[in-house]
């Protein structure tokens, strides 16, 4: 597969819309001096704003119906459905905690119960009415994950991939995942994000969805349009633990023991 960076203007980055029209890009508020993602060892630092906070905290709330209420980082409290204070901390805190106790796959399960609770009743099929397999359903949809993910995977481009033989722009290419560098955890990537959205997207949405994540450097590529190996098949279903970063790693283990339980 074959990646092309497709750069937005910078001086008024936009993108398709339904009608015919432009929705101005979101931009990620990276408080790096450089604008840009920290090097790899070091975590990168964010200018959070009202738009950020709100889908952390939606997510967030979501989520803690399903989470461990004594697995939280020390001095981390479980918040009121009132509180808006979540941070990406402590949405990180919940997942972690949404882990626990849980197998693979029961994780993956909390995961779609979480994304179809925020949807409305019957939303999948009108999805599938308005986005089926397509080159443009693909290119659109990741258009629209560049910027309304930002907050949840850092700042990301379009990018031209070649999805049966047909080249597209229905790649997006994340440059240094904001959830994988916070939770130091290969099994929360996997478990939590890439497995489970790659699934709601092919199965739920009926758009075939791939991500392959670089746990080198952090990086991650989504290709729409591309149907997703088993995980059997896919190289992450071997992937070692971060052993100097993740609180759950096992020394003794050469595969992420989130992996296989």
């Amino acid at each position: 597969m074959r990646l092309v960076s497709v750069k937005p203007s910078p001086l008024q980055p936009q993108l398709p819309s339904l009608r015919g029209g432009v929705i101005r890009r979101i931009r990620c508020g990276i408080a790096e001096p450089s604008g840009e993602p920290a090097p790899l060892g070091q975590k990168t630092r964010y200018n959070d704003g009202i738009f950020e906070k709100a889908f952390m905290t939606l997510f967030a709330r979501k989520m803690e119906k399903y989470a461990d209420p004594a697995g939280g980082v020390k001095g981390t409290a479980k918040k009121s459905w009132w509180d808006w204070g979540y941070d990406y901390e402590s949405f990180v805190d919940v997942s972690r905690r949404v882990m626990q106790r849980r197998s693979r796959i029961q994780q993956q399960q909390v995961v779609r119960e979480v994304l179809l609770s925020m949807l409305p009743p019957g939303a999948p099929a009108q999805f599938r009415k308005l986005f089926p397999p397509t080159k443009w359903a693909a290119e659109f949809n990741a258009a629209l994950t560049v910027p309304f993910f930002d907050w949840l995977v850092g700042p990301s481009e379009v990018v031209e991939v070649e999805v049966n033989g047909v080249k597209q722009k229905s790649g997006v290419h994340i440059r240094k995942c904001r959830y994988l560098e916070n939770s130091g955890c290969v099994g929360m990537c996997v478990n939590m994000c890439k497995i489970p959205t790659q699934d709601f997207f092919t199965n739920e949405f009926g758009l075939p969805l791939t991500m392959t994540p670089n746990f080198e450097d952090m990086s991650c590529d989504m290709v729409y349009g591309q149907a997703p190996p088993t995980f059997e098949e896919d190289p992450v279903s071997k992937q070692p633990c971060y052993q100097d970063i993740c609180s759950m790693a096992k020394s003794s283990s050469s595969v992420c023991p989130k992996l296989q339980a």
